[in-house]
């Protein structure tokens, strides 16, 4: 995996989603009221897994927004790039919701898989993804 600096993209746009849905929520409680003690905990998203697919998703984001810069991948690749680390962090967050902020451990690696996959999709993408194979069979292939 790639590691970079940034760390608040994902984040920041998370916990930003997170707070403009709050205003709609209390309009929405306020004409579904229940008594103050039918109310449930708040799901935390917050755990070793959970964190762990957010800080490499905003990796894989910060390496699509550099490779873009420095014009190694078109507009179009960086688009379909960010698309697929985006439903990746829905389907995480989705996962923990159901699960009281927890992402069980098959999902979790399944998750894995998936960053991994686009990760190395990046890495064709710019041209700096490695090559597996000797020639015996024809030629060398990318890895991924």
């Amino acid at each position: 995996m790639r590691s970079f600096n940034s760390k608040t993209s994902l984040k920041t746009a998370t916990v930003a989603a997170f707070l403009v849905a709050i205003p709609f929520a209390g309009a929405y409680a306020a004409g579904h009221h229940k008594g103050a003690l039918d109310e449930t905990a708040p799901i935390v998203f917050e755990g070793p897994r959970v964190n762990g697919i957010v800080d490499q998703l905003q990796g894989i984001s910060s390496g699509i927004k550099d490779a873009e810069q420095q014009k190694l991948i078109t507009p179009a690749e960086a688009h379909s790039l960010r698309m697929r680390a985006a439903d990746i962090g829905r389907v995480a967050e989705k996962t923990a919701a159901s699960d009281n902020g927890r992402i069980p451990s098959a999902q979790y690696h399944q998750l894995l898989r998936r960053v991994d996959h686009l990760d190395q999709q990046l890495m064709i993408d710019t041209g700096s993804g490695f090559n597996i194979g000797d020639g015996s069979d024809g030629g060398n292939y990318p890895n991924g």
